[in-house]
């Protein structure tokens, strides 16, 4: 199902850790208003709590999106589910993310590992639960990390997502190196432009942005010929595409 996100004609719409522009991010509450704006995809962020359960939330500590402090990993998936994300909102786990939408068999997932310790085990424990609900062919899996998307693109043979590469850590460049493992191309706005767009696409990439929330950016983004927007609010590119 992944490979429609390669034909040129369609525009993919994605929820940056769900409609977190409105909503508590990476909370079910945001993945699911998401779902019900009408979005392609989910982008959300994976971490191991220190009981090894593979929890979505996107820093390394919880200080900021919870009324608590502290390491992710210093905490365990029940303490971590005991403080408010927001509006009441728990942080999930990944098991709770896949019960949530395994209704909307055609939604798909942008699965972030983020840096840092057990990066490689929370990859190899979330592509378990992901297979076990059967999810693995509507996910791309993305890392600022060069050695987690090396390892996914190797061991799995996966489709990957990357950045440019003064974006990533771990980066190798040559024929083989980073870029090779690619599939996808995430560009910040603030670095997009169409020629950069069009190198990567004459590289065989696919090209995609990161974050257009106002129709300004959207029609800017378009025009620079991305074919998927990461909004963290969707609602604009949803109605400029008239979806």
């Amino acid at each position: 199902m992944i490979e429609r996100l390669q034909a040129e004609s369609s525009i993919i719409v994605a929820a940056h850790r769900g409609f977190s522009s409105e909503y508590p991010e990476n909370t079910l509450l945001a993945f699911q208003k998401a779902v019900d704006i009408g979005v392609d995809m989910i982008e959300f962020d994976l971490r191991l709590s220190k009981d090894d359960e593979v929890a979505i939330i996107h820093d390394q500590t919880v200080d900021r999106t919870t009324n608590d402090s502290g390491k992710v990993n210093d905490l365990t998936l029940k303490e971590l589910k005991e403080l408010d994300a927001g509006d009441g909102q728990k942080i999930p786990s990944l098991e709770e993310f896949c019960e949530l939408l395994q209704p909307y068999p055609e939604l798909l997932f942008n699965v972030e590992i983020k840096r840092g310790d057990k990066a490689i085990e929370v990859t190899d424990r979330a592509i378990e639960i992901l297979r076990k609900f059967a999810f693995l062919d509507r996910c791309v899996f993305t890392s600022f990390d060069a050695n987690i998307v090396e390892y996914i693109h190797d061991k799995y043979h996966f489709k990957t997502q990357g950045f440019p590469e003064d974006q990533m850590s771990n980066y190798i460049p040559g024929e083989n190196g980073t870029f090779s493992k690619l599939w996808a191309i995430g560009i910040d706005m603030k670095l997009l432009n169409p020629n950069i767009v069009q190198d990567y696409k004459n590289a065989s990439k696919l090209t995609w942005c990161f974050c257009p929330d106002d129709e300004e950016q959207v029609t800017y983004s378009l025009d620079c010929g991305v074919t998927l927007m990461t909004c963290n609010n969707p609602l604009p590119a949803l109605q400029y595409l008239g979806k």
